[in-house]
């Protein structure tokens, strides 16, 4: 097991073929989907064609990608946060998504601090990006409490998004 980042409570983790009931349970939950704009996963060979089709790949490409969001009180894969080489940005995208029982706890935020300061400071990024539907007040506070500044509004697929941008100090 590859562990990248590691908090007082969570441990991120590159994904592997083992975890595709974890990716197929909070990539099919219409609430953890309501503001990601990505599309529901609807088997668990999707689940595992997005480990092995998307994420493996990153990360010998760009050296990360999304990692997996294990909860060390119960060691249950939770989700996902890292970062996201995105061509049509030309930076990497900071992403987070987790279950929602796992919601309201702070581990969004710590999760995602985690990953931005892994980001700047081993990975050597110097512009990160991050998106979110202006809707999703939680990840907007998020990313505003993080040091991102909004430098961009438009709409897709009829919600409002807002592109966010945190510069290496």
């Amino acid at each position: 097991m590859s562990v990248w980042i590691e908090t007082e409570r969570l441990v991120m983790r590159e994904f592997n073929v083992e975890d595709v009931d974890a990716v197929f349970e909070f990539g099919r939950s219409a609430e953890v989907g309501r503001y990601t704009m990505d599309r529901i996963i609807r088997s668990k060979d999707e689940a595992r064609e997005i480990i092995e089709d998307i994420w493996l790949p990153e990360y010998r490409r760009y050296g990360y990608a999304r990692y997996a969001l294990v909860h060390k009180a119960d060691q249950r894969v939770i989700g996902f946060c890292g970062l996201k080489y995105e061509p049509s940005l030309g930076a990497p995208d900071l992403g987070y998504r987790m279950l929602p029982e796992y919601w309201g706890q702070g581990l969004g935020r710590e999760a995602a601090a985690a990953a931005l300061h892994y980001g700047q400071n081993t990975l050597g990024l110097d512009a990160i990006m991050a998106e979110v539907v202006v809707d999703n007040e939680a990840s907007r506070r998020i990313l505003i409490g993080l040091g991102f500044h909004c430098v961009k509004t438009y709409e897709l697929e009829g919600h409002q998004i807002e592109r966010y941008l945190c510069e290496r100090k």
